[in-house]
Order: C-alpha cells, then structure tokens, then sequence
C-alpha cells in the first residue's frame, strides 16, 4: 500500500534508514560540518571586533603593528578551521553517498537474483537497469549535502543567539523569515511529487526501448525498422523531456524566490540597522556582525531549501526500489536443506500443475526418470515442455503437486545440492564477453584436461582450437562472434564441467548439425554417468532416448519407445510434421 504521508515525512523517514546504515562516515561528516559551522560563527565575531577595534581606529588614530598581526593571526585562525570542516565534510559525506549506493545496488542485484523468472518475464530490462542506475544514484542525491545541513541547524542556532546578545531587536527580523520558508518548501513539494514520480518511471521506458532495439539489433537491421526504432525512442525521449521541463519549471520559481526572501531581510536589516547605529543603540562593528551573522543564516536557509527541492525526487526514486525489495518471492528458501546420496539422480513429478498469469500451462502431470535413464520430451508448441525443465531445476515452484529427486522434494533440497548436481542448457545459449576458457570454467576449480574432455563430449574442441587465440580467444558479447550451433556447444561444454548428475537439454543442439548433434548425444551416453533428459524436435534425436513423453495441452498423453508411440495418432501426425519441415 502506498505510504500517503507527506513527502517531507517519508523524506526524513528515508534519510534516518541510510545515516543508520553507514552512522560512522556521516556522523564523521556531520562533526567537520559543525567545526565549519562553529569557525563560522566565530569569523563574524572576529570581522565586528576587527571593524570595531582595528579599522575605525586605523582611520582615526592609527593601529600598531601588533594590533594588525593579531587581527590577521586571527582571520588565518578561524579560515584555516573552516577549510578543515570543509574538508571533513565533503570526504566523509561523498564516502556514506557512495557506500549508500554501493549498499542498494548490492541489495538491488541480490533480490533480482532471488526473484523467479515470472517477476524477470513481467519487467523489461531496461527497467531493471534503471532501478539499479538512475533511481539508486537519484535515491542517494540528497545524501551528499545531508551532513552540512544537519550540522547548519547548529550554525542556525549559534547565528540566532548571537543575534539576540547583539540586537535583539534586529534579531527579530532574521528569524521572520523562517515562516515563509517553510510555506514555500509545502507547496514546491506539493507540486513536484508527480513530475519527479514520472520522471522515473520515463527513464526506465527510454532505457527499455533503448536496451531492446541495441539488444535485437540482427531483427532491426534485417526487418529494415531502424527508423521506426529511431521514432519509438525519440518518442519515450519526448515524454521524459516535457517531464524534465515540467520539474524544471517548478525549480525555477522556487529557487529564486527561495534566494530572494533572505535578500529582503538583509536589505531590512541594513535599513533598520542603519537607524539603530545613528540612534547609538549599536556600533558599526554590531552592524557588519549582524549582517555577516544574517547572511549566514540565510545560506543554511537557501542550502536546506536545495536539499528540500531535491528530496521529493530521492524519495520517488527510494520508493521505486521498495517496491522491488518487497516484492513476493514465489520461491522461498528450502525449509529442511537435505542433501541426496551421490550417483546419477532419478526423477519423480508428482501430479504437477503450473499456471502463468491465471492460464494453465501444466495440469496435473505425473511420470518418473530412473537413474541413467535418456528421456525425450516432445510435444507441440507451447504445451509446457520448456516451463516443466525450468521447474525441475526449481527456477519456479509449482502451484501444486511436488517435484523429487532422489525422493527428496526439491522444495527441501539444499541449493548447493540443486545448483552443482543438475544442469540446464537452453535453446538460447548466453556467453560472456570473456574468453572461451573463462566462458567454460566459471573461476571453478577444474583442470585443462577436465577442459578440453568437456569440449570434446560437446564436439567443440577442434573448433575452439582452430580459433585465432584456441581457448584464449575473446568472444564477442553474448558470443556473437561465434555461430548459433559453436555457441550451443560452448554451452553444453560448459555445462557438462560441473559434473551434472542430471542433465537437462531444452532444444540445446537446435542449430547443431543432425550428424553433430547425434555424435554429442552418443558422447553423453558414452562418457558420463549421468541422467539425461532432452526436449527434442528432431526425429533423429528422439529415436537415440530411451524413453519419449508426449506432452499435449499441458499433460502426458503417453509414453513409451519411439517405436511403439508412433502407433498414437497425435503423436504420428507429429513426428510426420517433424520428419517434413526437416526434409
């Protein structure tokens, strides 16, 4: 539910959970603040006691040379202790900004890790990265002028005494001008709350067309749709202008009404402060400190008005990032962490439904995998296959029934287990912009024979070594630099250096050759031990299992050998189908 207090409220409420997160570098920060504020203080004293002291008498009578060195002794003094709170603050200021930030996108990673893919299908990309760049660095902007403007407050309070000592009739005047700060800080942030809430969200649309169109950059160019990328973009871009616009315009009749009212009061109190030096009330070393003193209350009035104008944005952008933080993980964290006994793993699906968005995808399915067992899984398109692999290594939990291996619910299994005792390889086989050799291992401890054995059952070795640079060769982004079919087996290789005890092929040797393709599945059955289960559309790959489960409309309508489910009507019009578009 969305928090209706004011922005102020939920500002402040934001800024005590980060100082409470990093209190030692803003607390550090908040001292050089106040040393700055106290020399501060201490410079207007200084300046009325020199004017009262040193310069009226110097047009006078003359000052000695003592008198002069004390007075510049003095003025070094108290800016030498300015520029070192100065140097305090802005130090350990940036540092609780970049620790804040460092802390959220580590927060931010960590929970797009722990969500299950319905949240990553329901959010594009480039809105992902937006919530990790821009509303982390917009959440935490108003972190690095926080510590001075705390610590104003002190040089607030110190300024108001000492006005009050001096004239506390001209004191009176200073501090008038608060009201009206705090009724214009009420409307600007009345008025800024939208804008900046829509500014957000436009960045994250920009960076999503952005990200798609770069991303499909093959489609783009080959469907000819450069210029209508270009238009979709420039369309988000126009959105996110009018509401920049909009925020800047509020900003601009804020601020300069923000940097007027303290001008009318020092223009009041030079005109007041006037009479009252010719009336002999106060000397004119009272009236420059009251000035000097006046001024510095204004600034701390100008600078929380800044921090102010900034907070609304910061607090739309937090908030952005609460609602992926407190987002219902469908996948809670295994609530026993049973380990199962080494050796080729079996599985069981117990009466298995699953549905995306309120559509059912699977119902009620139910079968068995023995150890070292090779099953195919087929089925028309869009009937489950690639949802029921994707929750047999848990990427999502079923809304009924139970998925075991070894006789252990996966739902109890320890995720190291799960992680290092099954693999999945998909159709679409992602690479890092890295080396072969770094694509394989993973920083995992395996040897360059355990390497090249891998590539080799993968039937990826002898193109790997003919690669300028053999396994040393950079691939492109995404493995661009490789062809659809090297990239699968890259995968497969990849995959197959874990030592998986249960191995999942979701269409993996799709653009592989045929004869390839039956070479690589020969090699699993040959050299690993290992159960295999592979979602096949290639009659030739389906005639090497030794099982096949048909799946039709999210259920198995039968099982058996390829040979004697070809006697089943669906599934002979099927493979039929299969054995034509292969022709």
């Amino acid at each position: 539910m969305r928090d209706r207090s004011s922005v102020l409220v939920r500002g402040l409420r934001i800024l005590r959970s980060y100082i409470a997160t990093h209190p030692l570098p803003f607390t550090i920060a908040v001292t050089g603040a106040a040393v700055y504020a106290a020399a501060t203080i201490g410079t207007t004293v200084v300046l009325g006691r020199i004017t009262d002291h040193v310069l009226r008498p110097a047009f006078e009578h003359g000052v000695s040379w003592a008198t002069i060195a004390w007075a510049a002794a003095a003025i070094i003094g108290v800016g030498f202790v300015r520029a070192a709170g100065i140097a305090v603050r802005r130090y350990f200021a940036g540092m609780t900004g970049f620790r804040m930030q460092r802390t959220l996108r580590t927060r931010i990673v960590d929970r797009y890790r722990e969500l299950p893919l319905a949240f990553h299908r329901a959010h594009p990309t480039g809105e992902l990265i937006a919530h990790a760049e821009s509303d982390v660095d917009a959440a935490t902007e108003v972190l690095n002028p926080l510590p001075w403007s705390t610590a104003v407050v002190l040089l607030m309070v110190f300024a108001a005494i000492e006005l009050v000592l001096t004239d506390p009739f001209l004191a009176v005047i200073g501090i008038s001008v608060l009201p009206g700060l705090a009724v214009m800080n009420r409307f600007y942030t009345r008025r800024v709350e939208g804008p900046a809430a829509r500014i957000q969200e436009r960045i994250g649309e920009v960076s999503s067309v952005a990200h798609e169109s770069i991303d499909g950059a093959l489609v783009v160019k080959t469907l000819g749709r450069e210029e209508q990328e270009v238009q979709r973009l420039a369309q988000k871009a126009e959105h996110l202008r009018q509401e920049r616009v909009a925020l800047g315009l509020n900003r601009a009749t804020f601020e300069p009404a923000l940097d007027a009212l303290p001008n009318i009061g020092i223009i009041l109190v030079l005109l007041v402060g006037s009479w009252r030096v010719s009336r002999g009330a106060i000397t004119v070393g009272d009236l420059v400190q009251i000035v000097a003193l006046f001024q510095l209350v204004a600034f701390p009035l100008r600078l929380i008005g800044y921090v102010l104008s900034d907070l609304p944005r910061s607090v739309v952008s937090r908030e952005r990032l609460e609602e992926v933080f407190q987002e219902r993980t469908t996948l809670p964290a295994p609530t026993q962490s049973l380990h199962f006994p080494p050796g080729p793993i079996g599985v069981s699906v117990r009466d298995v439904s699953y549905s995306y968005q309120g559509d059912p995808v699977l119902e009620h399915l139910s079968f068995d995998v023995d150890p070292n067992e090779t099953v195919a899984v087929v089925g028309p398109t869009g009937v489950g296959k690639s949802t029921l692999v994707q929750l047999l290594v848990r990427l999502d939990d079923p809304d009924r029934g139970a998925i075991e291996l070894m006789g252990v619910d996966l739902r109890h299994l320890a995720t190291e287990d799960l992680r290092t005792s099954a693999a999945i390889v998909l159709q679409e086989s992602f690479l890092f912009a890295t080396s072969v050799r770094e694509n394989l291992i993973l920083d995992r401890a395996v040897s360059e024979e355990e390497m090249h054995q891998a590539a080799a059952i993968a039937q990826a070795d002898a193109f790997i070594t003919a690669l300028p640079n053999g396994y040393a060769t950079v691939l492109g982004e995404r493995g661009v630099t490789l062809s659809g079919g090297q990239r699968q087996r890259v995968a497969l290789a990849r995959a197959l250096l874990g030592r998986p005890r249960l191995l999942i092929l979701d269409d993996a040797t799709s653009s592989v050759d045929p004869t390839v393709e039956a070479a690589i599945l020969e090699g699993l059955r040959r050299e690993l031990h290992t159960t295999l289960i592979v979602v096949a559309y290639r009659v030739s790959t389906i005639g090497l299992t030794d099982r096949v489960l048909f799946l039709d409309e999210g259920r198995i309508v039968a099982q058996g050998t390829h040979e004697s489910l070809l006697s089943h009507p669906a599934y002979e019009a099927m493979v039929r189908a299969y054995e034509v578009g292969a022709a």
